[in-house]
């Protein structure tokens, strides 16, 4: 199933975020690997589970540290766009290179699969920063508009 660059920019940014020292066509390789072992695991099409993990990885809603008079306090704030695919990457790429013992791309595939079904550590996490910002929503108001 060889990727194409440029094709889908959403894989383009996810490529770009495995990649490490520059190596992109690692990182597509990775990627490709990673789609073939999520069909080899029973998923009919790799790419909606991909866009799925993502979407359900994707927080709204972070907790960003405010200094208001002396005292540090954790305040909930909406997350753009741009950084909602930051932190989803990142998590779920966080994640599967947690995971010692099996190669990197059946880890992603693992943990792509897992968050697909909102499962697995990525979503998790995403479930721990809404709980975070629940309990501090009464800080809401030191938010900066």
């Amino acid at each position: 199933m060889s990727i194409i660059i440029g094709k889908e920019p959403l894989l383009d940014k996810f490529v770009n975020y495995i990649m490490k020292d520059g190596k992109k066509s690692l990182a597509l390789k990775l990627l490709d690997e990673t789609f073939e072992e999520i069909k080899a695991k029973g998923q009919k099409k790799p790419q909606e589970v991909f866009s799925k993990a993502l979407e359900n990885v994707m927080p709204k809603i972070e907790v960003r540290p405010k200094r208001v008079g002396g005292s540090i306090y954790q305040v909930p704030q909406e997350v753009k766009q741009k950084r909602q695919l930051f932190l989803a990457a990142k998590r779920i790429l966080a994640s599967a290179r947690s995971k010692k013992g099996i190669c990197f791309s059946r880890a992603l595939a693992v943990e792509l699969i897992d968050a697909a079904n909102e499962t697995g550590n990525a979503v998790k996490k995403k479930l721990d920063v809404y709980k975070m910002a629940e309990a501090n929503r009464a800080f809401a108001r030191f938010a900066s508009r």
